[in-house]
């Protein structure tokens, strides 16, 4: 017999609520799907093949904010991939401790073994200043040298001599002193940091770049044709051959008279990235990626490009996360490549010094002015913070609201207004409730599994602990008081703090502004930790270990949550999360240790008497035959 069905008034109760289920789930995804035209892209994973230029990841399409899902489960046997790369940096650390040497043969046999070369004239005193100095000296520690000058070996050394003499501004040494005519503040420095080891120098000439940012960036394809000269001309003559004292030079004014200088024909052109993408590879994703013009919009914000210098999320290869090449999402998302302050750039090869420079630029590196200057501003004075477990566990941002140009219709792609912006708890909150779009960050990736996510209180978590802002909002044009018309609805001007005061907290963002910071160093001196993002290069980078001295972040920032979710841990309705501060400490501890060994003053002069002796040689006609080989014979 057929069943009967239910009674007529369960079947209008039934029809009711089938109606009433369809009207709402229709509701819902036409809420989310209109809020998802005008968001910014959701966070997602980098897909495993390569895409075009530009294009966003396969999540890209899901809707900005997924409902929460519940709580995970824990699964304490996982282990962090935070976890991994610290132990990872450990041993990378040990390695290159075991090259280190203790007397001068041993220096000169691992510069022949790392360089195909003798090393140059005066290596010997070199090592003497640098053991008397109480150095550290491990050959991989002068790689950035060796970096900036490769190419010079492909130039000839007259034009490097008549380019060097006849810059706008430049440093002289003749008869073992260095002067200079030019009165600008960061020429000063360099003159009195370059002054004591003038003693120790040949002659020569030291053109200096004074702009904030840096000015050259040759083709890549120039550059490879004089790194193939430079291959070609390694070699180790034999001792007898060797010649090892430097010429001396006339004058400055005099020069080589059959030497002409090169135009540079300095460029203004925006955006930036026209220039500076040249520098990259010819089938890098940067040289193949479409220009962007227009950034009045809210920022793609995809980890579809970080795949290359991460793991699972993380910064993995610091350096090459400084490499804007295979991230041509970058363009957008840092003020250096929207709008520099100012530009003044040539494709034209020439020895110019400077203290920091892009991936692609080709500027000879100093320690920067502000480094050798010190002062409270970029060191934070004497005072390098109490101990640790006296330390708030907050994270600690102020600055200007530098980057660029940053203008009405380009500023929500600068790297310090996206940074300042995320960290704001009524920013996230906001954007967390579905009351406002962000306009200029996006929510984190499923990724990075945040249990405030999870609990709908990112924005409340955030408040805990972050403590973020600007001093000035930098205008433009320039407004009284450090306000602005156009970003004065998203920031407030909050006061400014000493950085010794930021010393009693114990974690410390340090964001690029138009080039690098000037606070690194004076972060790495301080009891507490530093956590880095940057485009720049500067002159000491290879002698810090990502995860071992500092804690290193992708330019996107959106591993921010995800690292300070690991150090802090998570108190929650539902979920607990162990804080690993222990970690935090070790890596503050051991970079601070490390940093009182390796960027004192004193590894400031080593580093640049053995740059101005390599600099040196490379100026002059004899170069292939010039050498220290006195430990040989």
């Amino acid at each position: 017999m057929a069943y009967p069905g239910p009674p007529r008034k369960v079947n209008s109760l039934i029809r009711y609520i089938a109606v009433a289920v369809v009207i709402l789930t229709g509701l819902f995804f036409f809420k989310h799907s209109a809020y998802s035209l005008s968001a910014p892209q959701y966070l997602g994973t980098a897909p495993t093949t390569e895409q075009e230029p530009l294009a966003p990841p396969a999540e890209a399409e899901r809707p900005f904010v997924e409902a929460p899902p519940p709580p995970p489960e824990p699964t304490p046997a996982k282990v962090h991939a935070i976890d991994t790369l610290i132990a990872d940096a450990d041993k990378r650390f040990d390695e290159m401790m075991k090259k280190e040497c203790h007397d001068l043969k041993c220096a000169a046999a691992e510069y022949r073994k790392r360089r195909g070369r003798h090393p140059p004239p005066g290596f010997d005193t070199w090592f003497k200043f640098a053991q008397d100095n109480g150095a550290v000296i491990v050959e991989d520690f002068f790689d950035q040298i060796h970096h900036d000058l490769a190419p010079f070996w492909g130039f000839h050394p007259a034009q490097m001599r008549k380019e060097a003499s006849n810059f706008e501004m430049n440093i002289n040494i003749r008869n073992k002193k260095a002067s200079a005519e030019s009165e600008w503040f960061w020429t000063q420095i360099w003159l009195n940091l370059t002054q004591t080891v003038e003693h120790l120098l040949p002659d020569m000439d030291i053109a200096l770049n004074a702009m904030d940012e840096p000015r050259i960036v040759v083709p890549w394809e120039e550059i490879n044709e004089y790194m193939d000269i430079e291959r070609q001309t390694r070699n180790m003559p034999p001792a007898a051959d060797v010649i090892q004292t430097y010429n001396n030079l006339p004058p400055p004014t005099e020069g080589d008279p059959d030497m002409e200088v090169v135009s540079k024909d300095w460029e203004d052109d925006l955006p930036y990235w026209k220039i500076a993408s040249r520098g990259c590879h010819p089938e890098s994703l940067a040289r193949k990626a479409e220009i962007m013009e227009d950034f009045s919009h809210s920022p793609s914000l995809s980890l579809a490009h970080a795949n290359p210098h991460t793991y699972r999320g993380y910064v993995s290869n610091y350096s090459q996360s400084t490499d804007f090449c295979h991230q041509p999402d970058l363009q957008g998302l840092h003020g250096a490549l929207i709008h520099p302050l100012s530009v003044s750039a040539t494709s034209q090869m020439f020895p110019l010094f400077g203290g920091s420079k892009l991936s692609t630029n080709n500027e000879i590196l100093l320690p920067a002015p502000m480094y050798w200057m010190g002062g409270e501003r970029f060191s934070g004075g004497n005072d390098h913070g109490g101990a640790w477990a006296e330390k708030m566990d907050h994270v600690i941002w102020r600055g200007v609201a530098t980057g660029g140009r940053n203008t009405e219709d380009n500023w929500k792609g600068f790297q310090r207004h996206r940074f300042v912006a995320m960290t704001n708890a009524t920013q996230v909150s906001r954007a967390e409730s579905w009351e406002a779009i962000p306009q200029n960050f996006a929510l984190p990736s499923s990724q990075y599994d945040l249990a405030a996510q999870h609990e709908n209180r990112l924005g409340e978590w955030i408040s805990e602990w972050a403590d973020t802002g600007f001093v000035d909002l930098m205008c433009e044009p320039q407004q009284d008081n450090g306000t602005c018309e156009y970003t004065g609805n998203y920031f407030a001007v909050t006061p400014g703090m000493k950085m010794g005061d930021q010393f009693d907290r114990k974690y410390l963002p340090d964001i690029d502004g138009n080039s690098f910071s000037g606070r690194y160093r004076g972060f790495l001196m301080s009891t507490s930790l530093p956590i880095k993002a940057t485009l720049f290069k500067e002159w000491h980078d290879s002698r810090l270990v990502a995860w071992k001295h500092f804690v290193p972040m992708d330019n996107r920032f959106l591993d921010f949550w995800g690292i300070m979710q690991y150090f802090l841990g998570y108190e929650g309705e539902k979920t607990r999360i162990e804080s690993h501060d222990a970690e935090a400490q070790k890596i503050a501890n051991a970079g601070q240790i490390w940093a009182n060994r390796v960027l004192r003053k004193e590894d400031m002069q080593i580093y640049v008497l053995r740059l101005l002796l390599e600099y040196a040689r490379l100026s002059d006609e004899r170069r292939e035959l010039m050498g220290y080989v006195q430990d040989l014979m």
